[in-house]
């Protein structure tokens, strides 16, 4: 029976591990670095699926060390939780801190999860392992965006955007598909490392069939191959540039969070944007989520329809992120002026806590101040914006997190707009990982991405999940540039998600059913 001294020291390494793997994310982007991590990981999980204490104590130590490496990752990778509900919310220092730790339990969860698993049901031969290991953690990804309205933040395959090879798997299979192949690959190094480590070599006898089985060739092969095939997949192109490029501004008026709700500012607000708009003229104008902090009933009609005058000297039209009220309800939303008959998007994946209140939760926010923190929803379906000559699929800040959802304005949009305001978060890791998930939407549909924000990261995304061009955050300015509509499915386009989380589930049963057996 293991030690608990030994056990806690697994414990111990599996939280550093989870910790020593936000790099490989945004603004670092050290992509490889979760391949070791993650076969870290893979090494205890065998170990703990060694010990063979029981299938309850199995299961449990599993899930103990699944966690221990979540909560690792997320502690230090979401730390901007606390940012946004301490700095910004008003919340006391140490509620924001109780509610970000255990924010940060529940997510390990799914980890955990996925470690219980394998050790209670680890398959015997070493590709089955390392095949069973990447299945539970891409399932398990895929459950923590989607269960309690979803926080797919962090997962796996959102640090293999470019210049990662595993990105050119992102088209057919999206952002679990390529969680799921690196996870593989992770799996695969550790077993190359096992094997070199390993004290007992192969018989001659047993040469050369069980040699292959042995040596660290094959895994290493296998690692190659699948590398090489990201890389080619890369240079495939799924989508067609449709028509003639345009010329866009994303404005970033760099208000600041605390400042931005105060009625005295509102008239600085509108000058800033105004001039941003004046001074780059295009013919698409984006300004960022809740660009304005008033209803649109609050805003003088008078400015909008300057702004409408200034897209139309352009023979275009500009996307104003603003909050709308009808008198009961209220929604986040974009609406567009200018040369285009106007038109509305509403946001319809809303944050809770931050833009809708949980049953049973309204003491939480009575704790801090967050503007308008309880919206009511958009449609599910909104057909896309026809402005500046293109079909604009616009999404608000944390929706680009959703692939599946994305998706739903496609083939038929040609270019992809996010308006965000990730103030919130203050200068943090959040607006960089907020880029890289971005990157993962275009790279997932074939299309340009847009991102308007208030503070940052500005940017122009192209099709192949390749940043153009990118605002310094926390300044002032017009990022211009010139874009190009995209028309065509990608694989992910015309099956979603469904695909992997199906094989997924095939391997895991498969694998679990041949185990309960034996």
């Amino acid at each position: 029976m293991i030690r608990a001294e030994s056990f806690t020291l697994r414990l111990v390494f599996a939280l550093l591990l989870g910790a020593a793997s936000v790099p490989a994310y945004a603004p670092l982007g050290w992509f490889a670095l979760l391949w070791l991590t993650l076969g870290g990981l893979f090494a205890l999980l065998g170990l703990a699926a060694n010990d063979r204490q029981g299938k309850f104590r199995d299961a449990l130590n599993g899930a103990l060390i699944g966690a221990a490496f979540g909560f690792g990752l997320f502690i230090t990778g979401v730390s901007w939780v606390y940012v946004s509900l301490s700095t910004f919310g008003g919340m006391p220092a140490p509620v924001a801190a109780l509610a970000t730790f255990l924010f940060c339990c529940v997510l390990a969860l799914f980890p955990a999860l996925a470690g219980a698993l394998i050790v209670r049901f680890s398959p015997t031969g070493w590709w089955q392992r390392c095949l069973f290991f990447a299945a539970l953690w891409a399932l398990a990804e895929w459950l923590r965006g989607w269960v309690l309205t979803g926080f797919p933040w962090l997962a796996v395959g959102y640090s293999q955007v470019p210049p990662s090879p595993l990105a050119g798997f992102a088209p057919l299979l999206g952002v679990y598909g390529v969680s799921l192949l690196t996870v593989l690959v992770a799996a695969l190094i550790c077993e190359v490392f096992r094997r070199w480590m390993s004290v007992e070599p192969c018989p001659v006898s047993r040469w050369p069939l069980a040699t292959l089985r042995w040596c660290p060739a094959l895994p290493i092969v296998l690692v190659g191959l699948l590398l090489a095939a990201g890389s080619l997949l890369r240079e495939v192109r799924w989508t067609a540039p449709q028509g003639a490029p345009i010329s866009v501004a994303l404005l970033q008026g760099n208000v600041p969070q605390d400042l931005k709700w105060r009625p005295e500012k509102f008239n600085e607000s509108l000058r800033i944007y105004y001039r941003l708009a004046y001074d780059n003229p295009a013919q698409l104008t984006v300004l960022p989520e809740t660009a304005l902090p008033a209803f649109l009933g609050q805003v003088p009609p008078e400015y909008l329809d300057e702004l409408k005058k200034l897209a139309e000297r352009q023979h275009g039209d500009m996307l104003l992120g603003i909050s709308i009220s009808d008198g009961t309800q209220y929604t986040n939303s974009a609406i567009s002026l200018g040369q285009s008959a106007t038109q509305r998007y509403s946001k319809s994946h809303l944050v809770p806590f931050g833009e809708f209140v949980p049953p049973g939760f309204a003491w939480f926010l009575a704790m801090a101040n967050i503007p308008m923190s309880d919206f009511t929803p958009g449609a599910q379906t909104q057909a896309p914006m026809n402005i500046a000559g293109q079909k604009v699929a616009v999404n608000i800040c944390y929706e680009d997190a959703f692939g599946e959802e994305i998706i739903r304005a496609l083939p038929e949009a040609t270019l992809l707009v996010n308006l965000s305001n990730v103030a919130w978060f203050g200068d943090s890791l959040a607006p960089a990982q907020h880029l890289q998930i971005a990157q993962m939407r275009a790279l997932e549909s074939g299309r340009m991405m847009l991102r308007a924000t208030n503070t940052g990261m500005t940017a122009i995304i192209g099709a192949d999940g390749q940043v153009q061009a990118v605002l310094k955050p926390f300044t002032r300015a017009a990022l211009r540039g010139e874009v190009q509509a995209y028309t065509g499915a990608t694989p992910y386009v015309r099956a979603g998600n469904w695909p992997v989380i199906v094989l997924a589930l095939l391997l895991i049963a498969g694998f679990c059913r041949r185990k309960a057996v034996s």
